[in-house]
């Protein structure tokens, strides 16, 4: 991972969509705070929506942490990405109970009707579709959650109804 950071600290992100301006109150809020990197990762991620190499690099540097360690709690949290994601995140729980009620069905009907592969983005920019280990509403698998919303007991039909949904509100430039 190369840094785009120069010695004055003026920073070029090969992303034009990222003003690493907006981070850094958090920056300078987390500045010598020892366990401070999360927040600063959740505050990249809830402004840019993802954590590119070069943010990161660039959190490492200015949070004084090897840019390794960072990367390691990027990867080993399920709630940080490192790729761009669509609108709408949907998380499909493959743990025990859904797997056994059926959350691959679940995950087929997902794929058809988005016309994507797991991680993602619909060409409309709407969604992007990932596995989870657990979701932790056993006693409503199979399960998806869509942002804060949680859907259970899913058949094919009924992911179709809340997909579809989520397009109409869009189409009539409702959010969720």
């Amino acid at each position: 991972m190369s840094c785009n950071c120069l010695e004055n600290k003026t920073w070029i992100c090969t992303d034009p969509s990222i003003d690493v301006s907006l981070l850094e109150p958090t920056l300078e809020k987390y500045t010598d705070s020892k366990g401070s990197i999360i927040p600063i990762l959740q505050a990249a991620q809830n402004l840019y929506g993802y954590l590119p190499t070069d943010l990161i690099a660039y959190i490492s540097r200015r949070a004084g942490i090897k840019p390794s360690k960072v990367m390691g709690v990027v990867t080993f949290y399920a709630q940080f990405r490192t790729k761009p994601i669509g609108k709408h995140l949907i998380m499909l729980c493959k743990g025990t109970a859904c797997h056994v009620n059926g959350a691959s069905m679940i995950e087929e009907a997902i794929r058809e009707n988005l016309g994507v592969e797991e991680g993602a983005i619909t060409p409309d920019g709407l969604f992007t579709y990932n596995n989870v280990a657990c979701i932790g509403c056993c006693s409503l698998s199979p399960v998806m959650m869509i942002g804060d919303d949680t859907f259970g007991m899913l058949t094919k039909e009924k992911v179709a109804e809340v997909l579809d949904g989520i397009r109409a509100r869009e189409a009539e430039g409702v959010s969720e």
